[in-house]
């Protein structure tokens, strides 16, 4: 049997695994072979991952030791947070590929633990990606969680605190109209984290990750454009995106998927208080809603100068 037989035979056996399966795996990111608790429900929608204890003591650059050299992270904190509540941070934008969330709090390559002591952050993927063999529980060993609402409510509801769910609000339509010098974010309709927060009395966290954006250029997508409206029926079929994204190459500038040298600074923003209301009205959740995208507005005025913007540029909320 050639090599071509064997991959599509091994491609085969790993379709059939059970994606509700439950047990220990083995974290792909320690060599010594720790072991990692795969934490499913019976379905993979509702996938919580447990962090392997290793890798989050490790630092950013044993965790993933490619991670520097291609992107310049850095997380910048504007308050403390009480470790004893639960925390949404909302992330924003979204980017093509959400690395400055994956890379400040699914690892500590900019020492998120340090910044945030007795926290610990889950980033949220669409349930697609938790479907999928092998790479489920890769991702599963760096705590990410499904987007669901049954995950997003486990994590903020436990009693003791101490969780952070970061989700990027913006979500796959957003990654469609990610490129440089993008500033308009979809988020003026898209409140269900809000009534999430108010229903579990979770804290409010604005953050927007400067440069974002700046990692990665993609085809022209206006919309109406035949591409966006592949793109668009693909979204809606699968619930993810597919942008065709370009940037610079390894030994050139031109044309490759490597992002552009250029760097992420992610500021966490003040907490928002939020009331516990288990059955919020929706003046309730409209309520808070604007207070966030006042806080996320705030946010973004302060500190856009510092990171490389105009004074005449502002957030555009679709």
């Amino acid at each position: 049997m050639d090599e071509l037989q064997v991959s599509i035979t091994c491609l085969l056996l790993l379709m059939t695994l059970d994606p509700s399966c439950q047990g220990p795996i083995r974290c792909p990111t320690c060599p010594e072979g720790y072991f990692v608790m795969q934490n499913c429900t019976a379905s993979p929608a509702k996938a919580v991952g447990v962090r392997c204890k290793r890798c989050s003591d490790c630092s950013g650059p044993q965790l993933h030791p490619r991670l520097h050299p291609l992107l310049r992270l850095q997380l910048i904190k504007t308050a403390d947070l009480d470790p004893k509540k639960n925390y949404i941070f909302g992330f924003h934008p979204h980017g093509v590929l959400v690395a400055g969330a994956f890379g400040n709090f699914c690892t500590e390559s900019t020492g998120f633990s340090r910044l945030f002591p007795g926290l610990r952050s889950h980033l949220l993927m669409l349930p697609f990606w938790f479907r999928v063999p092998l790479f489920r529980e890769y991702i599963m060993c760096g705590g990410l969680v499904s987007s669901s609402k049954s995950s997003l409510s486990y994590l903020v509801s436990r009693p003791e605190g101490g969780n952070v769910a970061v989700l990027a609000v913006g979500g796959a339509p957003e990654a469609l109209d990610a490129r440089p010098g993008a500033l308009t974010l979809q988020v003026q309709n898209r409140k269900g984290f809000i009534k999430l927060a108010l229903k579990h009395g979770a804290q409010l966290v604005p953050v927007f990750s400067f440069g974002e954006n700046e990692l990665f250029d993609q085809m022209e997508n206006p919309a109406g454009s035949p591409l966006r409206t592949l793109q668009n029926r693909l979204q809606s079929i699968m619930g993810v995106a597919m942008p065709l994204f370009h940037a610079r190459g390894v030994f050139q500038y031109n044309f490759g998927l490597m992002p552009y040298r250029t760097s992420i600074h992610t500021v966490v923003g003040k907490p928002i208080s939020v009331t516990q209301t288990p059955s919020p009205s929706s003046e309730d959740i409209n309520t808070l809603h604007d207070v966030y995208l006042q806080g996320l507005s705030d946010l973004f005025e302060q500190h856009k100068c510092a990171y490389g913007l105009r004074d005449d540029q502002h957030l555009t909320f679709k």
